[in-house]
């Protein structure tokens, strides 16, 4: 359980799934629908959805590359997230978001695996969230000629090493689209 005080409830936490982050990577439109998935049943289970947004120099704001997938959209009062970092809870607003949501468990999903997904879990889990990675909903790009593992191997190594985590009072884990639980404590 988390080790944040009074944080009972969970927040499906979307990262980065814009134009220009998710376009070319690795099984994009079967991602893109899992997470779509994820998102009708957080909003029919009445289980906040958080989406963050990354800028920087290659991303800027409001630009088309920037702008959330069209799959996706963020409904009425979902909190968006600006961040110029990987952690998405560096120079953010997430902390006091999920602060004033009582959540103290994250569902993460989204992209880039081996950089902005990894970083938020680390943010997650080291700040004393219980933090789930869904293993088929998240992706990256093909960083290959740069001496990177291709995609597949990336995501796999990720879900592997978020499958292990542990740490005392938090909870971490991977599970597939299917075996969400979002009311799991």
């Amino acid at each position: 359980m988390t080790t944040l005080e009074n944080r009972p409830n969970t927040v499906l936490l979307v990262v980065d799934v814009q134009n220009g982050v998710v376009g070319g990577a690795y099984r994009r439109d079967e991602v893109v629908a899992n997470i779509a998935g994820l998102v009708a049943r957080a909003r029919e289970e009445e289980v906040p959805v958080v989406w963050v947004q990354h800028s920087d120099d290659g991303l800027t704001k409001g630009s088309d590359g920037w702008q959330i997938v069209p799959e996706l959209a963020p409904q009425g009062a979902e909190p968006l997230v600006d961040k110029s970092y990987g952690d998405a809870f560096e120079d953010t607003v997430l902390e006091n978001v999920l602060a004033r949501l009582g959540a103290g468990r994250l569902v993460v999903v989204g992209a880039e695996t081996d950089e902005c997904i990894r970083s938020t879990l680390h943010g997650a889990f080291t700040r004393g969230y219980d933090a789930t990675l869904v293993s088929d909903a998240h992706t990256t790009g093909d960083t290959s000629a740069w001496d990177a593992p291709p995609p597949e191997q990336v995501i796999a190594h990720t879900n592997l090493y978020w499958t292990n985590q542990k740490a005392p009072g938090r909870t971490a884990g991977a599970v597939g689209t299917k075996d969400v639980d979002f009311q799991a404590r």
